[in-house]
C-alpha cells in the first residue's frame, strides 16, 4: 500500500522559488551557520522559522539516547510544522548539516506573512499541517503515557493526549523498565514521560497543559478587545473572524478545542463536507485558523467567574488569574445531563463515557455496549460504534427516534444488523468492582427488568448549559441558558441595569458588550452550522460594542 506521506512529499517539503525566498528574506534575518549547530531543540517553545539558503538542515527525533533522522532540508526548503504558529512545544531537533547560510524569521513575522501573502500562506500552511500529521502517524509524539485502563484519571489524560503514544501498566512488558528508569512507583500512575526528560506524576489536566506549552502566561495588566470563553464551534468561529479583523483575542477553554461537537465521531450534515468530518478534525482545523490569525488560545484555563459590574469586564480563572477585557463572548456550551443513577460517579471513566471517538471505539471493540440518548449525538455514536462493537443497545425513554434524530441517522441505524433499539427503556443500576461490569435496565410499559453483562455505557442525553460560572451576572431563562436579544424582557434589562438607549443586539446579553453564542444561548439551534454562524455574526456586534466603550 502506498504511503500517503511519500505521495505528498512535494507538498510536505516544497522548494521555494527565488521570488518567494526574497519575500521571506524581507521579514527575516540572513546569517551563517556552522556544521553541527543546533537551531532548535525538542520541547522548545516559540521556535523560529528557518529557510535554507546554502547547505542543509537535518531534522532528527531523539529516541533513547540515539537519533532517528526524519528528513534533510536543502537550499530553498524550510523547517517547521504547525507548532510554528502556536505555543506548542516542538517534537524534533534541527541541526545544521555542514556550513551554510539561512534566513531566520520569528513567530510574529511568520504569522504576518501567512496572513498577508496568499501564495506563501497556502504553501506553508499545507506543509505545516502535513508534517504534523506525518510525525504523529510515525509515532513521533514526544510523550509516553503510562496508566491503567481502570483509572478514570488515566482515561481523562489519554483523551487529552489522544494523538500521542500510550502504554498500559497491565499489558506492556517494557513498562516496568520505564518506571524503574524514571524512578516512578506503580502507585504514582498515571505518569506522563516527556521527550526532554520531564516526568509528570499523576498530573492534573492544568499541569499537563502547562507542561506541553498549551497554556501561555498572561499579561495581567493588559486589557483585551475580546475574551471568548469556550473553544467549541461557536467560540472558534468568533475567534477566527475577530482575530482576522485585527482584534486582540484570547480564547479560554477548560478541556479541549471542539466542545461537545469535538466528541462526535463523524458529522455528515455539515455544509461543505459531503463525506463527513469528525468533530476532532473540524476542531483541529478551526484551531489552526485561530492561531494563524493571531488569536491566543489557552487550554485548561477555564473561567470560574465574571465580574460584569465594572468596566473593563473581568474574567476570573480557576488558577486565580484575572483577565481584563472590553467585550466578552460566552461560548461555554453545554454538557450532557447525568441521570440519577447510584454510583454513577464511581464508573465515570471506568466504563461510563460521554463521547464516542476512535479512542472509545478501541476500548469496546468486539464487545456489547449500551448508548442512552435519542438525539443526533447519540445517533452518530451508534452508527460509528456499530462498526467495531459486537452489539449496540440504544436506550430511549420515548417511543422512538423520529422526534429527536435526523432521518439519515435513523436510516443508518435501521440498516445496522447489530443495533437494537430499546424504546421506552431506562437504566436502573450500574454494577461492577474495579469498573463497570453489568447494567440493569427496565422497560417502562411492562416493568420488566433485565441485567446484561455490558462494560461500556455511553450517556448522550439532554444537555445542561455551562453557566454556573456567571453567578447571576446575566439574565438566564428557566433552564439556565443565557437570554439574548429579543428574548430579553424589560424586567431583565431593568434588573441588570442596562445603561444604553438602544436595546441589546441579536446575540447580546443583558450587559452591553457581553454576547452569548452556540449551545449556551437560550433558543439556539443545537447544530454545528448554526453555532459557527452565530460566532461569525457576533464579531460585527463586537465592533459596535467596542465603539461604544
Amino acid at each position: 500500500m502506498a504511503d500517503p506521506y511519500v505521495d505528498r512529499r512535494d507538498q510536505m517539503f516544497p522548494r521555494l522559488t527565488a521570488a518567494q525566498l526574497g519575500r521571506i528574506s524581507g521579514v527575516g534575518e540572513r546569517r551563517r551557520v556552522r556544521s553541527g549547530e543546533v537551531l532548535f531543540e525538542v520541547g522548545e517553545q516559540n521556535t523560529r522559522f528557518f529557510v535554507v539558503i546554502e547547505g542543509a538542515v537535518e531534522i532528527v527525533s531523539p529516541i533513547d539516547g540515539r537519533e532517528e533522522q526524519i528528513t534533510v532540508h536543502g537550499p530553498g526548503e524550510f523547517t517547521g510544522e504547525i507548532n510554528m504558529l502556536s505555543a506548542r512545544r516542538t517534537l524534533v531537533r534541527g541541526r545544521a548539516l555542514g556550513d551554510g547560510s539561512i534566513v531566520v524569521v520569528d513567530r510574529e513575522h511568520l504569522r504576518a506573512l501567512v496572513q498577508r501573502d496568499f501564495e506563501l500562506s497556502e504553501i506553508l500552511m499545507r506543509a505545516f499541517i502535513l508534517r504534523r500529521v506525518a510525525l504523529i502517524a510515525h509515532g513521533v509524539s514526544g510523550l509516553v503515557l503510562i496508566g491503567s485502563r481502570h483509572s478514570a484519571h488515566t482515561l481523562r489524560i489519554r483523551e487529552f493526549l489522544i494523538r500521542n503514544t500510550y502504554q498500559e501498566v497491565e499489558s506492556e512488558p517494557d513498562v516496568q523498565a520505564l518506571l524503574d528508569r524514571f524512578h516512578v512507583g506503580v502507585d504514582e500512575v498515571p505518569v506522563v514521560l516527556c521527550e526532554e526528560g520531564q516526568v509528570l506524576r499523576n498530573p492534573s489536566i492544568e499541569a499537563l497543559a502547562s507542561g506541553l506549552g498549551l497554556s501561555p502566561e498572561f499579561d495581567a495588566k493588559a486589557t483585551r478587545d475580546v475574551v471568548i470563553v469556550g473553544a467549541g464551534p461557536a467560540g472558534l468561529a468568533a475567534a477566527v473572524y475577530a482575530a482576522s479583523e485585527g482584534l486582540d483575542v484570547l480564547v479560554l477553554e477548560d478541556t479541549a478545542p471542539g466542545g461537545q461537537a469535538g466528541s462526535s465521531s463523524r458529522i455528515e450534515n455539515y455544509l461543505g463536507f459531503p463525506t463527513g468530518i469528525s468533530g476532532q478534525d473540524l476542531a483541529g482545523r478551526a484551531l489552526m485558523q485561530t492561531e494563524k490569525f493571531g488569536a491566543e488560545v489557552a487550554i485548561a484555563r477555564g473561567a470560574v467567574g465574571l465580574d460584569c459590574a465594572s468596566k473593563p469586564y473581568k474574567v476570573r480563572l480557576a488558577t486565580g488569574e484575572v483577565v481584563r477585557t472590553r467585550t466578552v463572548v460566552i461560548a461555554s456550551g453545554a454538557r450532557y445531563r447525568k441521570p440519577a443513577l447510584p454510583e454513577l460517579s464511581r464508573f465515570e471513566g471506568a466504563g461510563v463515557m460521554y463521547s464516542a471517538t476512535h479512542m472509545e471505539a478501541q476500548l469496546c471493540k468486539g464487545e456489547a455496549i449500551a448508548i442512552v440518548g435519542g438525539g443526533n449525538s447519540a445517533g452518530q455514536a451508534t452508527v460509528f460504534l456499530s462498526q467495531s462493537s459486537a452489539e449496540v443497545n440504544v436506550l430511549v425513554r420515548g417511543p422512538g427516534l423520529a422526534e429527536s434524530m435526523s432521518r439519515y441517522l435513523i436510516q443508518r441505524i435501521d440498516d445496522s444488523s447489530n443495533v437494537v433499539l430499546r424504546a421506552r427503556t431506562q437504566i436502573d443500576a450500574l454494577e461492577g468492582t474495579d469498573g463497570l461490569e453489568r447494567i440493569r435496565w427496565r422497560q417502562l410499559d411492562t416493568g420488566e427488568s433485565q441485567t446484561r453483562s455490558i462494560r461500556h455505557l455511553f450517556l448522550m442525553t439532554g444537555a445542561d448549559p455551562n453557566t454556573a460560572w456567571l453567578k447571576g451576572c446575566l439574565a438566564l431563562d428557566d433552564k439556565n441558558f443565557v437570554k439574548t436579544g429579543t428574548d430579553l424582557l424589560p424586567d431583565d434589562l431593568q434588573k441588570a441595569g442596562w445603561p444604553l438607549v438602544r436595546r441589546p443586539d441579536l446575540l447580546e446579553t443583558s450587559r452591553p458588550g457581553i454576547f452569548a453564542v452556540g449551545d449556551v444561548r437560550s433558543g439556539s439551534v443545537k447544530r454545528v452550522a448554526s453555532a459557527v454562524g452565530e460566532g461569525s455574526v457576533c464579531v460585527q456586534l463586537i465592533h459596535r460594542a467596542l465603539r461604544e466603550v
